[in-house]
């Protein structure tokens, strides 16, 4: 697809068009979000139960030809112990084997697999004449499950889900945990087990087991099963299942524990990250205030998706928009557009660019809570990454905002940062920077300045870098450019900026020492 074409497909995803009224920008949809796309390394789909204690030498992590034929001849072992008669040697086999699915590195799974195991685990869990047996087997199970799909599938189709589902109302916490553990790493695999667990209703199952006095341990293991049903947008979770979460996720919002509350967050941040009609569930919960608050935590695994989920409540319509500013996100916004982690400065930025991209009155909103500073300061002095995030809330608010607006940004040293970006080597960027100084000579042509303006971008070196951008390989680059020039900066360009009215009293793109009014 051509360059052009990619960062048009951007632009009209954002919620307003601002210089055309009649075209409503949706937001983003999730295969032109980076943001989105990128594997999150603080929210993990499943987990593996590893085992603390020091096993015998067996299981070292070490994975060699000779390990290898030491682990054959004790899965033959374990293979002839689980199909005894005898009780004892059943739990011995299942224990061996959570043994070796627990190692840190290179577990077996796939040989367990292949040795014909999974049935015979599926049907221990249903031993409850045995609590260590059916322990010991849904361990095994749930690490095997935590593997690829399809190790996943295999676990699934031994039918396990029924089994594990029965285990949630199990006396035995240990064994009812560990259950939670196996439907998480299930629905964790994708959206069609997930939509089968709900099906085989797993969540009153596990909403039942919220209950005052549950361990803390435990309640990490629910909370990240059920933000586990939560995510997948392909298709999205049911209205009905979130309707039935949503009440206990938000009261897991409020919990004092770290791994609870990012789990939770991050269950809100996936049920958010969809259509306005699925943001509005969320809003409707009154969750707004407790997620800015929880902008201020002081842990990154709960900050992340905090941001996440105000990310995406923002790029929904200007409604919902505005009831994120009003719950104070603004004043939040500036802390984390500085934190030392560069991927909280880029989705801060995220966060700014779809507000931006709201209505003027939101604009305003940005100025008056003094974002405008920390945005050029972003342009000027972050990563790579978040420089992009940063230039398009300008081209977003340049596109949408009033005259004024406009030319506070330029006061800010909002033009000067970015015509110094114009020397990155990203098409898609470069193009996006060409669109904001283009909108910002509009509001130029409407105040009579043009000539000034152009003088300014001179002034700044942005004349020699656009100049430059006509010999780009690029295409879309070299045409936006040249048009730049040959509307501004060429001799017709020149007389046409002549014709132009300026102030009497100075103009107001100069630098902020000679501006002494503006004219509307």
């Amino acid at each position: 697809m051509p360059t052009e074409n990619l960062v048009d497909k951007r632009m009209c995803k954002f919620k307003n068009r601002g210089k055309d009224s009649m075209k409503m920008r949706e937001r983003r949809i999730a295969e032109c979000v980076e943001l989105r796309k990128a594997q999150r390394v603080e929210s993990i789909l499943k987990r593996r139960n590893i085992s603390s204690q020091p096993d015998e030498e067996l299981l070292s992590p070490e994975y060699n030809t000779e390990n290898q034929q030491v682990i054959s001849a004790t899965i033959e072992e374990i293979v002839a112990n689980v199909r005894s008669e005898c009780p004892a040697r059943q739990v011995q086999g299942c224990q061996t084997a959570r043994k070796l699915l627990s190692r840190e590195r290179n577990p077996p799974l796939k040989e367990i697999v292949e040795a014909g195991l999974l049935a015979h685990f599926v049907e221990f869990l249903g031993r409850n004449d045995s609590p260590t047996l059916q322990f010991e087997a849904a361990w095994s199970l749930t690490n095997v499950a935590s593997g690829t799909s399809w190790h996943t599938q295999q676990v699934v189709e031994h039918g396990a889900v029924p089994a594990f589902i029965a285990l949630l109302a199990s006396p035995m916490l240990n064994i009812s945990e560990q259950a939670v553990w196996a439907l998480g790493n299930i629905a964790g695999d994708g959206p069609a087990y997930r939509d089968a667990l709900i099906d085989c209703n797993v969540i009153p199952a596990l909403l039942a087991r919220l209950t005052p006095d549950v361990p803390v341990g435990y309640l990490r293991n629910l909370t990240w099963t059920l933000s586990n049903l939560c995510r997948n947008k392909n298709p999205f979770p049911r209205f009905s299942a979130v309707q039935q979460m949503l009440p206990s996720i938000i009261q897991l919002l409020h919990h004092s524990d770290k791994s609870v509350l990012s789990d939770a967050c991050w269950a809100i941040s996936y049920l958010t990250d969809g259509p306005n009609e699925r943001i509005d569930i969320v809003i409707k919960t009154g969750v707004l205030p407790r997620l800015v608050e929880l902008l201020g935590f002081e842990e990154l695994a709960v900050v992340t998706p905090a941001l996440r989920s105000i990310g995406n409540i923002v790029s929904g319509s200007d409604l919902q928009t505005q009831m994120a500013i009003d719950a104070g996100v603004l004043s939040s916004l500036p802390k984390l557009m500085h934190h030392p982690k560069p991927s909280l400065q880029k989705e801060a930025a995220w966060a700014v660019s779809n507000i931006a991209a709201g209505p003027r009155q939101q604009i305003q909103q940005l100025i008056t809570c003094g974002l405008l500073p920390h945005l050029v300061d972003i342009l000027k002095n972050a990563d790579y990454k978040t420089q992009r995030e940063a230039v398009w809330a300008v081209t977003n608010y340049t596109s949408g905002g009033t005259v004024d607006q406009v030319v506070q940004l330029v006061k800010c040293g909002g033009l000067e940062a970015i015509l110094n970006l114009l020397k990155v080597k990203d098409s898609k960027t470069i193009l996006v920077i060409l669109d904001a100084i283009n909108n910002i000579f509009l509001a130029a042509e409407k105040l009579g300045e043009v000539e000034k303006l152009c003088l300014l971008v001179e002034e700044l070196g942005g004349l020699d870098q656009i100049e430059l951008l006509q010999n780009h390989e690029n295409n879309a680059v070299y045409r936006a450019a040249q048009a730049l020039i040959e509307k501004y900066f060429s001799e017709d360009g020149e007389d046409e900026c002549l014709k132009t009215e300026a102030t009497e009293t100075g103009f107001v793109f100069g630098p902020a020492e000679v501006q002494r009014k503006f004219d509307f």
